[in-house]
């Protein structure tokens, strides 16, 4: 619902015209970097916490030692569990600079397999190690907290940091971890991951509690109350809807796209879009190549049949599914995702509710691997100039980039202030 305290100056046509091409000299390169220059870049979601406990356990070393994670520069970094096919990372302080990114919301991801009690050790841990890196860099890293300090890191020149946490097991169903979440930082949280949980179904599952249960609702209402996000990524479109009908304060899509361009069960159906218009939330969108281009989707399962039919008739012959898959790819090349696929992506939601709903939240380190135009994070101002090229004007450009998120988090703190004598909700402890 659209609570009084958050008056918004929305599109009145539910299907708005594109801008008009600016009657200006400057060009698509120095219209985006004047908007870079005057908002950087609020990435909604970023993995590196989850490359640190893949790649080196958590295990950082001393700041200068031989063999130390160096967050200045990670091409090199080593990737000794393969879990980015040997590659490097995509993340750095260097690249963050050249990307124009002021602001991050790191994401304390774990797995949705864990056991929840484990998964609520591993969050802090992964809230711990997030902390230790910008500790360790905190000349160009500002650990934040709140939307003033995001100013202030601005103003400063250093990279707003901020922590969310993906998926509603990282708080093992219970309201008081959830507090406590929140006293260590924790600004956003996903409701889920790719699997449902005991209180709400996942996009990527088979549904089972038909959305959120009344704990779920319960869930988001204490979120709220705290001035944590309701970050509404990897949820199912009946979780969307429900949390939106108990929401007071603006939600979040952290890193989703629109189902409407790509229609990937990730995505964001535009039912839920115009919701969220009324919920003066933003969708920050991704850039995890499966979930931007429809085709590529579609291919995956066609190859993923083609390897099942080859091995159903050659139980006996695995050269001859190799050699079958081989000329099958061959007749059947992989789609790309593109940056300008990406921008389609910001101009649908655009038309739809309008520019001061959509923000980006890139997935690097987490999936976004292979986006043709966008190898890393310091590859956003070509997105920008795109947009640009597009039309689109400096003033949309800087809602983009950061003043739509800035006006969310602000948003979502004034609502918790104004919420902060209401008692917390309490559940029953289970053991």
């Amino acid at each position: 619902m659209r609570h009084a305290l958050f008056p918004l100056l929305l599109a009145s046509a539910v299907l708005a015209p594109m801008p008009a091409l600016a009657l200006t000299s400057a060009s698509p390169e120095q219209i985006a970097a004047a908007a870079l220059k005057a908002a950087p870049v609020w990435d909604g979601h970023n993995d590196v916490p989850e490359q640190l406990r893949d790649r080196r356990h958590n295990v950082m070393g001393a700041a200068g030692q031989a063999g130390a994670f160096d967050f200045r520069d990670t091409h090199a970094e080593a990737d000794p569990d393969g879990q980015s096919g040997g590659a490097g990372m995509q993340t750095d302080i260097a690249r963050l600079r050249q990307g124009r990114v002021g602001a991050q919301f790191w994401s304390v991801y774990v797995s949705a397999a864990l056991p929840e009690p484990q998964a609520v050790q591993a969050t802090i841990e992964q809230v711990d190690v997030m902390k230790r890196i910008i500790a360790r860099h905190a000349d160009t890293m500002a650990y934040c907290e709140t939307a003033a300090c995001v100013e202030t890191a601005f103003k400063q020149g250093r990279i707003a940091s901020l922590l969310g946490a993906e998926g509603g097991h990282s708080i093992g169903g219970s309201l008081a971890v959830l507090r406590q979440m929140a006293g260590l930082g924790v600004r956003y949280m996903t409701l889920t991951h790719v699997r449902n949980n005991a209180w709400a179904d996942s996009g990527t599952d088979a549904p089972a509690h038909n959305g959120l249960t009344p704990f779920g609702k319960d869930v988001v209402r204490e979120m709220q109350r705290l001035g944590v996000l309701v970050d509404l990524s990897h949820v199912s479109p009946k979780t969307m809807m429900d949390a939106l009908d108990v929401a007071g304060a603006p939600v979040i899509f952290s890193h989703s796209n629109a189902y409407a361009v790509a229609p990937h069960p990730r995505n964001v159906p535009d039912d839920v879009l115009l919701r969220l218009r009324a919920n003066g939330g933003i969708i920050m969108v991704n850039f995890f190549p499966v979930y931007i281009n429809g085709d590529l989707r579609l291919w995956t399962g066609r190859r993923a049949g083609e390897e099942a039919r080859l091995k159903a008739l050659n139980p006996d012959r695995p050269q001859a599914v190799k050699d079958g898959m081989a000329a099958w790819t061959r007749d059947n090349p992989k789609p790309v995702a593109t940056l300008a696929q990406v921008a389609d992506h910001i101009e649908h939601i655009i038309r739809l509710i309008g520019v001061d709903h959509v923000g980006l939240g890139g997935d690097f380190d987490g999936g976004s691997v292979g986006l043709q135009g966008l190898p890393d994070v310091s590859a956003y101002p070509a997105l920008f100039v795109e947009l640009a090229r597009r039309g689109h004007s400096q003033a949309d450009l800087q809602k983009l980039a950061s003043g739509n998120m800035m006006r969310v988090l602000k948003a979502a703190e004034t609502y918790a202030a104004t919420h902060r004598a209401d008692p917390p909700i309490e559940n029953p402890t289970t053991f």
